[in-house]
């Protein structure tokens, strides 16, 4: 049996809307959107690892919220842990430099309208549930 590996990723919250990054690599996840975020390295705290992830493929300076309750299952041995976010202060736009080709602020009623990733559908009703309430429209 091997050892779940922890991907952390980025509920990045604005002025009431979630930001979506679309996938450019690997080809079989091209073209899909995700919540930015990656793996957590060894001896790394996932808050670290998220703040890392977001300066590495957004440019940007954020701030952890808090964490989105639940574990969702990727491919084995690989598990998603979601937190919320927001930019720092200061801090550049977000803009897709590692792995993504484009990104989009998403309204609740906008949600769906972005072709997202299986495994991320769960994370991202729960995001909505946690960011907007029970009046977030769902798949």
């Amino acid at each position: 049996m091997s050892e779940r590996i922890v991907v952390v990723g980025a509920a990045v919250l604005d002025d009431g809307r979630l930001l979506a990054a679309r996938r450019s690599a690997p080809a079989e996840l091209a073209g899909r959107w995700e919540l930015p975020g990656g793996k957590v390295e060894p001896g790394e705290s996932s808050e670290r690892a998220l703040v890392r992830e977001l300066r590495e493929e957004l440019g940007v300076r954020a701030e952890v919220v808090g964490r989105v309750p639940g574990e969702f299952a990727l491919r084995a041995p690989y598990v998603l842990h979601v937190w919320t976010a927001r930019l720092a202060a200061g801090s550049a736009a977000p803009r897709p430099l590692q792995d993504h080709d484009a990104l989009r602020w998403l309204a609740p009623d906008g949600l769906w309208d972005v072709d997202w990733l299986d495994e991320d559908v769960p994370a991202v009703v729960e995001v909505a549930r946690v960011a907007w309430g029970s009046g977030a429209p769902v798949v």
